[in-house]
Order: structure tokens, then C-alpha cells, then sequence
């Protein structure tokens, strides 16, 4: 795997023609699971797509999982939710950025670009949406981590749409 900084992996997305440019994959990493979401055709628009049980112990099966959704789902790289704070490096980012090296060492991830964006409160906000459904707490769990990586993908997406709009019209 390889670390592209937010931009320069949606600008190499857009360099290939349409029909090579793929989609994304938005990753929230947590201590049990990893809720994954995938980006529209265009890569306007995120949506939930499964959660991954996540054990130390089953990281070659998920590894394999993420290269069949590749071929499935035609992806061109990964957007690992990280919580950013600047003045110190937080156990969720510590957590995250082990999770890529585990993914790094079985090797089956070979050249598949990545990036990190902002998941602040990302969990949270879904939470507080769901409160009010009185879900039971595994299904509420699964549910947040899904719709998680939505906000983060989301977020990714709004933000380099939209300073692609904005580089192009200068």
C-alpha cells in the first residue's frame, strides 16, 4: 500500500479516462470493526457498504476481502478515517495507522493508494441521529460504523470536488 496525500490521490483519480477511474473506499477503523463505505461511480456520493469484523487474527481475510472488493467494486483507492489533533497523536490514529501496517505485511494490498481524512466526530454525529430509534446496541454499533465511513468519505468527497470546481475555474 501506498500513503497519497488527500488531494494528489482524487487529482490522479481524475487524470485516468472515465472508464479506468474507479472508486473509493472509506474506512472507519475501530477496535472491533471497520465500517466501510464506497463512492459513486463519479465520485460525487458515499454509501454504506458492509462492516468488517476486525481481530488481529483475521487480517489476511479481510486483506483478501479489500482486494476482492478492488475487482468487485472497481476501486482506486482507500480514505482511512483518521481523528487529526495536531498537538499530539491520539490511540485512534495510532490504531488506524497499525491497522494499515497489518494490511501492509500480508502483502496482497500491493500498490493500492491510500489517504488519511479528518473523522472528527464522525461516530458521534451518527449516534446522536440514531438515539432517537432505540436500535438494539449490536445493530446500533454496526450501523454507526457503516454510516461513520460515510461522513468520512463524504467529507473527502465534498471537499475535493469542490477545490477541483474551484482549481478549475481559475
Amino acid at each position: 500500500m501506498k500513503y497519497v496525500k488527500p488531494l494528489n490521490l482524487f487529482h490522479e483519480l481524475m487524470k485516468l479516462s472515465s472508464s479506468q477511474r474507479g472508486r473509493l473506499l472509506g474506512l472507519d477503523v475501530g477496535d472491533k470493526y471497520v465500517g466501510l463505505a464506497v463512492s459513486s461511480g463519479n465520485n460525487k456520493i458515499a454509501s454504506p457498504l458492509s462492516v468488517l469484523l476486525r481481530k488481529k487474527s483475521n487480517i489476511d481475510l479481510m486483506a483478501g476481502d479489500f482486494k476482492n472488493l478492488i475487482s468487485e467494486l472497481s476501486l482506486n483507492g482507500f480514505v482511512f478515517g483518521v481523528p487529526f489533533d495536531r498537538l499530539k497523536q491520539t490511540p485512534d490514529a495510532v490504531t488506524v495507522k497499525l491497522f494499515i501496517d497489518d494490511l501492509c505485511k500480508t502483502g496482497k494490498l500491493e500498490g493500492v493508494k491510500y489517504t488519511f481524512w479528518d473523522e472528527c466526530f464522525t461516530s458521534k454525529t451518527v449516534e446522536l441521529f440514531l438515539k432517537p430509534l432505540n436500535f438494539q446496541p449490536a445493530l446500533s454499533k454496526t450501523i454507526v460504523d457503516k454510516f461513520a465511513a460515510v461522513g468520512i468519505l463524504q467529507g473527502y468527497l465534498d471537499y475535493v470536488n469542490r477545490n477541483q470546481k474551484f482549481n478549475s475555474k481559475e
